[in-house]
């Protein structure tokens, strides 16, 4: 699979393209967003490494730009930003990033975090209406019936449609915006600060089957694979 690697830190790029070279991967580095769209409109990447903080066009324009255009919108972006870069992380991930990750990294924990981005990009959500199990939980859209270890559980509708929208794509990050875009209804008005306490509760209520959902520091929540 050919990996597009964008970052303006030769360093970077270098521990990158090893170890991704290592493991089989077609690896093309460039060193500025400029670089990087003329890469990808020249011969699409499976997927794109690439940091947010780069000269003249920055990392979120790039991702902008992709996510765009029908040609490219497709194409999974991992993303690298500085530790405690929580606005440029949320902007990224709304913009249609796949995952994120900070510097300084782990190769392995890159590499893992790459494949999973991959594995996800080649799976169907779940259809809207079909009942989902996930580990000891099943959920029934239709009956809007949630159930753990085969006993039912009481949900309030916003906790239902939230715990819905994790379960269709186990993995992936939902940022607190999304999660408000996806599971309120027109006549009800919900806040960033209500859905993590609308997290806290689903926990609580899930018992054990709560620890799958993941909080995501300064970004959101995800459940786990």
């Amino acid at each position: 699979m050919r990996i597009l690697v964008v970052d303006d830190e030769p360093d970077i790029l270098e521990l990158v393209r090893y170890n991704l070279t290592r493991e089989h991967y077609d690896v093309v580095c460039v060193e500025s967003g400029e670089e990087a769209l003329a890469q990808v409109s020249a011969t699409p990447p499976d997927l794109i490494i690439l940091d947010l903080m780069l000269p003249g066009v920055d990392g979120l324009e790039v991702c902008k730009i992709l996510k765009q255009h029908l040609h490219t919108a497709a194409i999974p972006v991992l993303m690298l930003t500085a530790r405690g870069e929580e606005a440029d992380m949320v902007a990224g991930l709304e913009l249609g990033a796949d995952d994120y990750l900070t510097k300084p990294f782990s190769p392995r924990v890159l590499l893992a975090r790459l494949r999973a981005v991959l594995r996800r990009q080649h799976t169907e959500p779940v259809a809207a209406d079909a009942v989902i199990t996930h580990r000891d939980l099943v959920l029934h859209p239709g009956r809007h019936e949630v159930l753990v270890q085969g006993q039912p559980v009481l949900l309030t509708p916003m906790e239902f449609r939230m715990l819905h929208v994790l379960a269709r794509r186990p993995g992936w990050v939902f940022t607190r915006h999304q999660l408000i875009a996806a599971a309120q209804e027109d006549d009800v008005s919900v806040t960033e600060r209500s859905v993590d306490v609308h997290i806290v509760a689903l926990r609580r209520k899930l018992g054990a089957s709560g620890d799958a959902i993941e909080t995501i520091r300064g970004v959101g929540y995800r459940l786990q694979e």
